[in-house]
């Protein structure tokens, strides 16, 4: 193992989607990773881009027993830290509020801890916001090389042609940084289809102001191939056994 070369083992986990770089010192610390069989408790040590990295199975376990959850937020909830006198999204997160057809686990107050949103949804907008304590989730989702899709519903007020509808697909800017590609596509009179690979705030309010658009309602349906579904407005429900982004 050299200290001086190579790439920090930590990163090297991150990027294999092993669990967040955080998780990786906290394990490391406590020496629970192993770099082609050699147990590493230093932090900052660094390895070939190729090493062979395994988890002690007490790692494993932990990992195994954190919790991915799933909201259906409405208006009126901040996706993060409490703000301007808002209430936190995961205050809902309680046993009177899981759905009930969510029958695989029982809620536990530890499932609380360290539960932290992968992603945000505006205090005005509704639909699929993920909590979870999975460092892997959240990098999945939110990472800066997250490529996995969000859907929304969006109803709109105002005239919307075909210039504009192209520009909302590719061409716009915001804060002075070129949009990726958007798939945007019209589905009547005041509502569009929103499926984007990016989350910047505020970012298809924005959008749509920029082509004349004044959005009224906004509702995540899908994150990546889980979707909303059946989840009632202020429930929650576990990711299951076998349910992949």
């Amino acid at each position: 193992m050299n200290d001086t070369q190579g790439v920090r083992i930590s990163k090297l986990m991150a990027e294999r989607g092993l669990c967040s770089r955080r998780e990786a010192d906290a394990y490391i610390e406590r020496g629970l990773v192993f770099v082609n069989g050699e147990r590493i408790t230093q932090l900052g040590t660094r390895a070939a881009p190729d090493a062979t990295i395994t988890l002690a199975g007490e790692a494993r376990a932990n990992q195994a027993n954190q919790v991915t959850i799933l909201l259906h937020k409405p208006v009126g909830y901040v996706s993060g830290q409490a703000e301007d006198g808002y209430q936190p999204a995961v205050v809902l997160v309680a046993a009177r509020s899981q759905w009930a057809e969510d029958r695989g686990r029982r809620f536990q107050a530890s499932h609380l801890k360290g539960l932290a949103p992968a992603g945000r949804l505006d205090i005005d907008s509704t639909g699929l916001l993920v909590l979870t304590q999975d460092g892997r989730v959240a990098r999945q989702l939110i990472g800066e090389d997250s490529g996995v899709e969000k859907e929304y519903l969006v109803r709109v007020d105002g005239k919307l042609d075909e210039r504009g509808l192209a520009l909302l697909n590719h061409g716009l800017a915001l804060d002075g940084k070129q949009l990726r590609p958007a798939r945007v596509e019209r589905l009547n009179e005041d509502q569009l289809r929103f499926i984007l690979k990016e989350g910047r705030k505020r970012q298809i309010r924005r959008m749509c102001e920029l082509v004349g658009l004044r959005v009224t309602g906004l509702k995540r349906v899908r994150i990546g191939r889980v979707r909303l579904g059946d989840l009632p407005l202020g429930q929650w429900r576990y990711l299951r056994e076998g349910e992949k982004f």
